[in-house]
C-alpha cells in the first residue's frame, strides 16, 4: 500500500506508570510496547512511518535508532492529540493518499484490523474512518455519538453528559484520514474542553460540519484496542498476549500443560511434540527443537535447544546452545 502513511503517537508522559522509563518502552513478552505497533504497521508496507515523541526524548530516540526508515518528531509542549498530528505536517506536507494514526501503547492491534480499516476507508472514499468497539465498561474512553446509523461526533468522558456516559460504543483513537485537506482541517479544531487541549476526536465534528464522509469500523474483539496507562493495565495486556502465544504454539503441536503459568516471549520458537511443564520461563530469541521436555522451574534465555532435549527442574540456560538428545539438570546453570 504505497500511499499509506503511518503516524504513531508516543509523546505521552505516562504519569500513572510511575516510572523513569517512557511508557512505550515498557516490555510485554520480551519486546517494548511500541515494537508491536511498528511490526503491525510494517505489514501493510506504508510509504512512511512517523513517531511523535515528547518526554525522555533521548531514551526514545536511542530505542528507535534501529528503525532507519522512521521519522521521529518532537511534540513540545504537549497540547493534545490533534496538536501531535499537526506537528507532523513538515514531514508529511507533500504526502498523498491515506494517513493511519496509531498509538505506541496499544500493542494488541492486529494487522487484519488495520487492513480492514484501510479497505473500508478507501472503498467509501471517506475523509476519516474511526475504529470503534462496543464494551461492557466504557469508563475512561471517548464515546461515539451517532445520529441514526451515522457517527455525529466523539465526546471525551471528561466532557460527556450523563446520558453520553451511558454509551457503550467507544473510540479507540485509531483512525484513517484522507491526506487531502487533513492538516487544514486539524487547524480548525478549538481547545474547548476541560483540559484546554486540542483533541483529535473533534475532527469528526469538523468534517461533519463540512458534510464530508466519516465512517467507522467496529472491532469484534475489544482487547485489540486496549491502551496501557498503568502497571495493572500492563499486566492485563501481558496476560492476554501470553494467552495468544500459548494458543498459537499449541495449535502448532506443542503441549503446554498449564498455559496460565507458561511465560513465553513473543520471539520464542518451539518444535512439535515438545512438552512444556508448569511454571516455565522461555525468554528472548530462544528456540527449542522438536520432541523436547522442559520441566517446571526452568528458565531459558536467548538460547538454542536441539531436538529431544530434556531440561530438568529449576535449570537456567542463558545464551547457550544445547545439542540434540542432551539432558540438563536438575538445578543446572549454563551460560
Amino acid at each position: 500500500m504505497s500511499h499509506v502513511h503511518i503516524v504513531i503517537l508516543a509523546a505521552g508522559k505516562g504519569t500513572r506508570m510511575k516510572s523513569a522509563l517512557p511508557k512505550v518502552l515498557h516490555r510485554i513478552a520480551g519486546l517494548p510496547l511500541i515494537e508491536y505497533v511498528l511490526a503491525t504497521a510494517a505489514v501493510i508496507r506504508p510509504q512512511s512511518k512517523t513517531v511523535v515523541i515528547g518526554h525522555q526524548t533521548s531514551t526514545l530516540e536511542a530505542a528507535l535508532d534501529s528503525h532507519k526508515d522512521l521519522n521521529v518528531v518532537l511534540q513540545e509542549p504537549q497540547l493534545g492529540t490533534a496538536h501531535a498530528l499537526l506537528i507532523t505536517e513538515p514531514v508529511l506536507r507533500d504526502a498523498k493518499g491515506t494517513l493511519v494514526l496509531l498509538y505506541g501503547d496499544v500493542p494488541l492491534l492486529t494487522a487484519e484490523t488495520l487492513k480492514t480499516l484501510l479497505e473500508r476507508h478507501e472503498s467509501t472514499r471517506a475523509a476519516a474512518t474511526v475504529v470503534t468497539a462496543v464494551v461492557d465498561d466504557p469508563h475512561g474512553y471517548g464515546r461515539i455519538v451517532r445520529n441514526g446509523e451515522q457517527i455525529a461526533r466523539i465526546v471525551e468522558e471528561k466532557d460527556a453528559s450523563s446520558a453520553e456516559r451511558e454509551i457503550r460504543e467507544i473510540n479507540s483513537g485509531i483512525y484513517a484520514f484522507a491526506m487531502d485537506g487533513l492538516f487544514d482541517a486539524v487547524r480548525n479544531i478549538a481547545a474547548q474542553n476541560s483540559q484546554n487541549e486540542y483533541y483529535l476526536p473533534d475532527l469528526v465534528a469538523v468534517y461533519r460540519q463540512k458534510r464530508l464522509g466519516v465512517e467507522t469500523v467496529t472491532v469484534s474483539n475489544p482487547d485489540e484496542i486496549k491502551g496501557i496507562n498503568s502497571r495493572r493495565e500492563l499486566a492485563e495486556v501481558s496476560r492476554i498476549m501470553r494467552q495468544q502465544k500459548t494458543a498459537e504454539l499449541m495449535n502448532q503441536g506443542v503441549t503446554i500443560e498449564d498455559p496460565a503459568t507458561a511465560y513465553i516471549d513473543h520471539d520464542v520458537a518451539i518444535g512439535r511434540d515438545t512438552v512444556i511443564h508448569p511454571c516455565v520461563f522461555l525468554e528472548g530469541r530462544t528456540t527449542i527443537g522438536a520432541g523436547c521436555e522442559i520441566h517446571s522451574g526452568a528458565r531459558i534465555v536467548d538460547s538454542h535447544i536441539g531436538d529431544r532435549v530434556v531440561v530438568l527442574n529449576h535449570s537456567v540456560i542463558n545464551g547457550s546452545r544445547v545439542a540434540d538428545d542432551a539432558s540438563i539438570g536438575p538445578f543446572a546453570h549454563l551460560r
